[in-house]
């Protein structure tokens, strides 16, 4: 496919003096110098069905990519939208030995009432700051970043994401270009953002997804290290352990961290369970803190917690559900916490919360040579489905937010062309 002429004439970037050592000025990440070299309409690959098998591979992508060339010597170049296609990188290029990387997971959805949203982008585009800086890569305004990301998606949603109550992926990601195999922080880095096209969810009844508890000598993160951010080393030697799961007939490893076998993430969400009292005393919605940076910050869990102590605590609940109303916990816990729980007949429900999980029930931890079983429902056509009132609920609340069906300032509205 070849592309059209440029339809946006780039303009002059507001310089901004850089930290370094030549005091050259330094340009900032500017989207309104965006050029967009745009494959014409009527050569562009029609858009599969919502339930076209082809969306199950994960790399069904729309017609074009954005690219932003970033130096140390004048710092961000212009950005280019332009046809899909390969990245060109000289085999000495950071990333390729150091793993000089980062990126972001983030969807775009059609609402309801037709509009195009974000879910929260603004924390999105601070965490990739902030990992960023765990890998060296260069430094940006998240505010710029944002705009980035709207202008491709004004362009590209138009025609991608035509149906009402849908959505598609974005993968926004860094990696360092410079050729040097030196171990510095890369000269030279390359943005770039592109959409995928992925399976959207049947909105039935979930039966919910198994978990393999990681053995002691498979370490996903540890207090100190980079488990908070979304770079490549977080992830690539997690996905041994993946495969080892799936061979179990799990879905995802359910990472334990140390003698106290601590529970910290589901696979590449974050886990939480719902269990009663040990003292008998109420429900309690637990997941593990932050303050040892070992688990990523996820959106989505950010809003599980604060929806759920906004509409299900005991001095709110009954304004919104007809629920129990239950304590939020962030804490650190254990994997016997859970067996006894288990044992003692206390656990209501677990689920997993991200990007491309959304919020998904648990119905099985695999530990050791045990199998922990969380309640299961039956539905009306008479099948097994985990238990799942409250992260239903929690589910549907921010569905309503993302799809535009209640009016919320965590829904991110874009104009599009």
């Amino acid at each position: 496919m070849s592309p059209s002429a440029t339809t946006t004439t780039p303009g002059t970037a507001t310089p901004n003096p850089g930290e370094l050592d030549h005091k050259q000025q330094y340009a900032e990440l500017d989207a309104s110098r965006m050029i967009k070299n745009l494959v014409p309409e009527d050569e562009q690959d029609s858009v599969p069905a919502v339930d076209d098998p082809v969306r199950r591979g994960q790399n069904c992508t729309t017609a074009h990519m954005v690219q932003v060339p970033w130096s140390i010597e004048t710092g961000w170049g212009t950005p280019v939208m332009s046809p899909y296609g390969k990245i060109a990188l000289e085999p000495t290029a950071s990333v390729l030995h150091y793993a000089t990387e980062s990126f972001e997971g983030m969807k775009a959805y059609r609402g309801y009432d037709n509009k195009l949203r974000l879910f929260r982008p603004r924390l999105n585009c601070a965490r990739m700051l902030k990992s960023n800086s765990r890998v060296g890569l260069p430094s940006f305004d998240p505010e710029h970043l944002l705009e980035v990301i709207s202008a491709f998606l004004s362009t590209e949603c138009p025609r991608w994401l035509p149906h009402q109550g849908s959505n598609i992926y974005i993968r926004p990601a860094m990696i360092g270009s410079g050729s040097a195999l030196g171990i510095n922080q890369p000269p030279e880095a390359l943005f770039f953002l592109f959409a995928a096209l992925f399976p959207q969810s049947s909105g039935l009844p979930h039966p919910g997804i198994k978990l393999l508890a990681s053995s002691p000598e498979h370490i996903r993160a540890w207090p100190g290290g980079f488990g908070s951010a979304k770079v490549g080393a977080s992830y690539g030697p997690a996905m041994v352990s993946h495969a080892a799961a799936k061979a179990q007939g799990c879905t995802q490893t359910l990472w334990l961290f140390g003698e106290e076998r601590l529970v910290t993430e589901a696979g590449a969400s974050n886990f939480f369970v719902v269990w009663k009292k040990k003292d008998g005393e109420g429900i309690e919605l637990v997941t593990s803190s932050l303050d040892t940076e070992v688990i990523l910050d996820g959106i989505t869990r950010r809003s599980v917690l604060e929806i759920a102590r906004e509409r299900l605590t005991k001095e709110n609940s009954a304004e919104f559900t007809k629920l129990a109303p239950l304590d939020v916990v962030e804490r650190p816990f254990s994997m016997r916490e859970i067996v006894e729980a288990h044992a003692e007949g206390r656990l209501v429900e677990s689920f997993v919360t991200g990007t491309a999980m959304f919020v998904t029930p648990v119905s099985m931890i695999r530990y050791g040579d045990s199998n922990i079983n969380f309640p299961m429902t039956v539905t009306e056509d008479g099948e097994k489905v985990a238990h799942s009132k409250y992260s239903s609920a929690i589910k549907t609340w921010l569905e309503d937010i993302i799809y535009g069906r209640t009016e919320h300032d965590w829904g991110y509205v874009i104009d599009e062309e």
